[in-house]
């Protein structure tokens, strides 16, 4: 089970990727084909041509992280999307994680509070 900050970004690169790539060429993938900064924190999610293995990359301030996840069966189910990389959040990336199709799954609305607005009590401090 992974535990992300809010502020981390999850990059998914849509098309397969060669898992036998190592911690260096994962980054370069990052860099040149999802257009990211590797060293930036956050994570790229690589899976496979067959759909059942797939590759997380991080940067922690020290090094390098890789998760490596394998099905014993069945295939993750990625979203197709035309543009590389797609985004996700923490919680999509569970559910792909957990075989669960994103196309199908419902967001509900939640609160968001409007620009500019203050909650409840809070005080404007000058």
């Amino acid at each position: 089970m992974l535990s992300l900050p809010p502020a981390v970004r999850i990059f998914v690169a849509t098309e397969p990727t060669n898992m036998h790539l190592s911690f260096d060429r994962l980054a370069a993938l990052a860099r040149d084909v999802l257009q990211q900064d590797p060293l930036s924190g956050h994570l790229f999610v690589f899976r496979n041509r067959a759909g059942d293995k797939v590759k997380i990359l991080g940067w922690d301030r020290s090094g390098f992280c890789l998760w490596y996840k394998r099905l014993e069966r069945g295939v993750f189910h990625f979203p197709t999307a035309a543009a590389t990389p797609l985004e996700v959040d923490a919680a999509e990336l569970l559910l792909l994680l957990d075989g669960l199709e994103l196309t199908h799954a419902r967001r509900r609305p939640r609160f968001t509070l409007p620009v500019g607005a203050r909650v409840r009590g809070e005080r404007k401090i000058l």
